[in-house]
This record gives C-alpha cells, sequence and structure tokens, in this order.
C-alpha cells in the first residue's frame, strides 16, 4: 500500500497553485498541496480543535460517531481564527484558479471542522469508520453536477493532525480522461442515489450493490483497486470535487484526526446548498458574532458569503445608510459601498 500514497505539492507564496496542480485538479479530479494557509493560522485551529474535542480513545469520542461537528465548529465562529482561515486570501484565490472566475464571483457553502476518531467499528449502516467509495453532490446539489468540462464548485479538505499518527487518509479515484469508465454519467451508482438506501460503512454498502447488481458490484471493486491515499500533514490541503470519487478510511484505534471541510461555488449556481446551518440563523447567536463578524470583515470576505459587493445594482445610497445604521455601532465601514455609487 505504501506506493500508493500521494504526497502534498508545496504552493508558490503568494501565487497560489502552479499550472500542473490546476491540470491536475482539473483533469484528474484533484490536486494535493502545501503552504496555502499560514502555519500560525493552522497551529491555531488545532488548538481550538484540540480544546473543544474529546481526545482520541475518550469515552466521550466513542460517542461521536457521525459526520461533522454538528455546529459546534461552524462558519461563522466565535473563533476569528477559524474565520480568518474559511475565507482566506490565499485559498480563495486558489478556489478562483480552478473554476477560472473572479474571485468576487464565488460563495462560500460549507465550512465544519471536526474530529474522526479511531474506533472498532460499530456494524451500523451509517458508520464513518471505513467508508464505503462515493460522490459528494447529492448531499450539495438539488440536481447533478455539470458535465467535467464546466464545475462550479471547489470542495476542499485542510487536514489538521499527521497520517503517520492517526492513519485514516482519504482515498482518491484519478480520472484518467474522458473515455475513463469509472467517470460516466450519470453518476448514479452508489449508496444513497437514485432510489438505494443509503449506507456508509464499506463491507454493508458493496455487499448491498452488489447484491442488486453484479455488474455494477464488479464494477465498484475496480474503483478501490484504483484508489490513492493522501500522505497528509497539519496544513495540507485536498481540493477535489463533487464528482470525484473518493472514500475516508480507517483511523488507528484510540487516535484522533482533525480535518476542516470547505466548499466554494460559483454565485450563480443556486442549485448547490449550504452544507450546515447558514449565516442568517447565525445572526439569531444571542452574543452578535455574527453581526460583528460582517462589521469588521473585508469587503472580499462579505463578498463571499453574499453580501453584495461595491458598485452591486442592489445598492442605492439610502440603502447603504440603512446597512450602516444596522452594523455602524459594530465598526462597519461603509466607505467602499459608498464609493461604488460613483
Amino acid at each position: 500500500m505504501a506506493e500508493r500514497f500521494i504526497d502534498a505539492e508545496t504552493c508558490a507564496a503568494q501565487t497560489g497553485l502552479s499550472q500542473d496542480q490546476i491540470l491536475q485538479w482539473r483533469s484528474q479530479g484533484y490536486t494535493f498541496v502545501r503552504g496555502l494557509i499560514p502555519e500560525s493560522l493552522v497551529n491555531a485551529l488545532i488548538d481550538i480543535a484540540s480544546d473543544l474535542f474529546p481526545a482520541g480513545g475518550s469515552e466521550a469520542a466513542e460517542k461521536m460517531t457521525s459526520f461533522g461537528s454538528s455546529g459546534a465548529l461552524v462558519f461563522p465562529s466565535s473563533y476569528f481564527e477559524f474565520n480568518e482561515v474559511t475565507l482566506h486570501p490565499d485559498l480563495v484565490r486558489a478556489v478562483s484558479q480552478l473554476l477560472e472566475i473572479d474571485t468576487k464571483e464565488i460563495r462560500l457553502s460549507q465550512s465544519d471542522l471536526w474530529p474522526k476518531f479511531g474506533r472498532v467499528a460499530t456494524g451500523a449502516l451509517r458508520d464513518n469508520t471505513d467508508q464505503r467509495m462515493h460522490v459528494d453532490y447529492p448531499n450539495h446539489y438539488l440536481t447533478h453536477p455539470p458535465v467535467w468540462q464546466q464545475p462550479d464548485a471547489v470542495e476542499l479538505i485542510l487536514y489538521l493532525s499527521d497520517y503517520r499518527d492517526c492513519g485514516g487518509s482519504t482515498a482518491v479515484v484519478s480520472r484518467w480522461g474522458d473515455e475513463d469508465p469509472a467517470y460516466q454519467w450519470p453518476i448514479i451508482d452508489s449508496p444513497g442515489i437514485a432510489g438505494k438506501n443509503f449506507i456508509n460503512d464499506r463491507s454493508q454498502a458493496e455487499r448491498y450493490l452488489a447484491d442488486l447488481d453484479s455488474e455494477v458490484g464488479d464494477w465498484r471493486a475496480g474503483l478501490y483497486a484504483r484508489e490513492q491515499y493522501v500522505a497528509f500533514q497539519p496544513g495540507d490541503i485536498l481540493l477535489y470535487r463533487h464528482d470525484t470519487w473518493h472514500r475516508g478510511t480507517p483511523l488507528k484505534l484510540g487516535t484522533r484526526r482533525f480535518a476542516h471541510n470547505m466548499t466554494f461555488k460559483k454565485a450563480d449556481s443556486e442549485w448547490i446548498g449550504n452544507m450546515h446551518p447558514g449565516w442568517s440563523w447565525s445572526a439569531y447567536r444571542p452574543d452578535q458574532s455574527m453581526e460583528r463578524w460582517i462589521a469588521t470583515c473585508t469587503v472580499d470576505q462579505r463578498t463571499l458569503i453574499g453580501f453584495p459587493p461595491p458598485g452591486h445594482g442592489y445598492w442605492s445610497r439610502e440603502l447603504i445608510m440603512a446597512v450602516q445604521a444596522r452594523y455602524g455601532p459594530l465598526g462597519f465601514d461603509a466607505s467602499a459601498y459608498l464609493q461604488g455609487l460613483q
């Protein structure tokens, strides 16, 4: 198995992804990089997550069996560093390179940092200890991903642990070109799609699909034969797509892995929804952390969550002053939006 591990390639400072990395994502469905997020922010996230979630092998960890943080650490967060990583300009620049659009045309739709624990599989159908091979589009899209050459979103995993300590590498299947049998349309031969039962556990999922259709069972066995594993270290990022075949593999018993999942989409892709409770619900928090963040973040960061940018037809002087009245006591500066009227 060792020869099937993929090492991260370092990104050049201030320039984002290399042409080789961009081409790999567009043609093969993923690229695995290092250096997009400053080490100081990565370490801050590790400290936050370590304080927030239980230790590996603990009784509390045994009770956490679901995917995601269950709202414990999602955007927007009361933790400044979490929000800064989520909308870091170098990260957003990389997304714009992959989608070939301006950063102003990008919107955030997911940011969730969560732990996975090394444990013996429970046997439950939804157990994520050893995941079945899958694509992510069913719980992001109301529709189906567009043709391969016209992607409208970028998914990514920011790793905050070291695979040598905890295991749990993400397995990915490279696309081999337009005629690759692994990537033919429509993408429906996976649990939870086209009326099939949702089963997350690998062994039970594959048994179920093979019983439904032996040819599909053989085809999916071919996906596992081609999978490669990311050799992640803290700060490494796997950039992939909603239509990339991948899965989570088991962690070492008693260990813990932190991963920060994010998704960015084209602004006009309304069929891609938010993966967790959104920004509006966050504005219902008594501490007003969402409002305080909106008031003090950058103009570009506001735009990434759907706040109209300067110069947008939404704005009038009266409306800008109304927004100023709402957020001004928290530090909002409306000057960029006023200048956009000129």
